[in-house]
Order: C-alpha cells, then sequence, then structure tokens
C-alpha cells in the first residue's frame, strides 16, 4: 500500500481553499490501487491505520466495506457475509458495501448465481445495508469520493442540485423549493403559483399541499416530512439511547 500523501490541497488563487476528504484506510485492507487512486485526488488526506470494522473511513461520517466479487462468492460460503453487515450497521457511521468486479470474476466461484441474489436482497432490502458497485479500483475510487461530497451537501442542509443559481425572486423561490422532495421546476411553479411565497409553502399543511397540481398524497406528506421537527418522536428516540436530558412538566 503506498504511503499517505501529506500534500496540501489546492485551491485557485483568490478562492478559499477546497476542504479535504479525510479518509482512514485499514492497514488490511489489500487493494494498494484504490489508495493509489485516492491519492491521485488533489483534496484528498489519507491515513493508514487499524480500524476495527470497515476498509475506508470517511469523514467520520461514512465507513465502506469493500468486497471483490470473489470476496463476496467467499464470505457467502463460510458464513461471514451476514456477520460483517451487521457489525458495520452496528457502527454510529453511515455504511455501505462497495462490491467491485465484473461478472467473469465470478466463474471460478462454481456458486450459484441465485444464491448470491439472495446474498444481496437480504443485505439490501431485509437489513438496509446500501451496496454501491465499482468496475475496478478506479471506480471505487470515484465511488467514495463521490459518496463523500454528497453527504457533505446533505449534512449542510443542501442537496445538490444541477444548473445556475436563478436570477430574480421568482426564479431564487422556484429553485429553493426544488430542494423539497419530489419537486421539480413545474410542480415549484405550480406551488409559488398557489401559496404565493416559499414561507406559505412551507408552512402548508398536508392536506392543502395536495390541492397543488401534481402533487399526491405521498409527495404532501414527503415535504411536511423535510420542514417540519416532530418533538415527541425525536424526544422518545434520544430517551431510548439515554441521550436525553431529564423532562420537567410545565
Amino acid at each position: 500500500m503506498p504511503e499517505p500523501t501529506t500534500e496540501v490541497a489546492a485551491s485557485t488563487p483568490g478562492t478559499a481553499p477546497r476542504p479535504r476528504v479525510r479518509i482512514v484506510v485499514d492497514d488490511r485492507e489489500p487493494a494498494a490501487a484504490v489508495s493509489a487512486a485516492l491519492q491521485r485526488h488533489p483534496h484528498v488526506e489519507l491515513r493508514v491505520e487499524r480500524l476495527p470494522i470497515g476498509d475506508y473511513r470517511v469523514d467520520e461520517l461514512l465507513l465502506f466495506e469493500r468486497k471483490t466479487l470473489p470476496d463476496l462468492a467467499q464470505s457467502i460460503k463460510d458464513g461471514r457475509l451476514f456477520g460483517q453487515a451487521l457489525r458495520l450497521l452496528n457502527e454510529p457511521l453511515q455504511a455501505a458495501i462497495i462490491l467491485e468486479g465484473r461478472g467473469r470474476d465470478l466463474a471460478a466461484s462454481h456458486m450459484r448465481r441465485e444464491a448470491i441474489q439472495g446474498a444481496l436482497a437480504m443485505l439490501t432490502v431485509q437489513m438496509g445495508l446500501p451496496l454501491l458497485r465499482a468496475a475496478d479500483a478506479d471506480e471505487t475510487a470515484a465511488l467514495i469520493l463521490l459518496a463523500a461530497r454528497q453527504r457533505r451537501a446533505w449534512a449542510s442542509g443542501a442537496p445538490p442540485r444541477h444548473g445556475r443559481r436563478p436570477r430574480g425572486k421568482e426564479r431564487l423561490q422556484s429553485h429553493i423549493l426544488q430542494g423539497l422532495p419530489g419537486i421539480g421546476a413545474s410542480r415549484a411553479r405550480h406551488l409559488i403559483e398557489r401559496f404565493g411565497s416559499v414561507e406559505a409553502v412551507i408552512t402548508a399543511s398536508a392536506e392543502k399541499l395536495t390541492t397543488v397540481a401534481g402533487i399526491g398524497k405521498a409527495t404532501a406528506a414527503a415535504i411536511r416530512w423535510a420542514v417540519e421537527e416532530p418533538p415527541a418522536e425525536y424526544r422518545s428516540a434520544r430517551l431510548r439511547r439515554g441521550l436525553a436530558a431529564p423532562v420537567t412538566s410545565s
């Protein structure tokens, strides 16, 4: 495995330095090509150490377990796969498995396709562990960096949207509303026409939202979920984890 880089991330003169993606690689991870691909990126700070679980820890937010297709087949055969998955899911970081390789890599495993599909369905549908596919080490590195950028955007409360930031209040309102789940340019326009302002949209009930063309009950519920904080459920969840302060009656 190559030595971790210590270079400072480059930036264009006159602009603020781009935040570096901090990645810790498990010292038992054999894929030197993935580390090399990550090191070629100017905004990556790489460190190698022993991780208790997973192969790549990113920004203290994400945790990736990398498996080649032959690794997957072997871990199904020896029963390690689901134990690893449970340990990943028990971590406080958002975890995912990156499955690397091409279909022909499984030829030597002599494992039935149905067995592999069953294991993947269990991981993703039943256990809820995300699974990403990469063709090779370079694509694995690219996926790790893509996920890191997206996670930072979500953590900042700004889901990524494509295109230029609009000018003028009406366009700006449309741009803001398109950050809500299920809302594109057309639905944003209908919302502004119906309610008159972003503030009125945000405070509208789910019932009122469904009066807008193109917005059904599911989309309305998703919008309400995105903009409101249910204090009772949140407090209960924290109490279950033993993190909430004592609640006093008023």
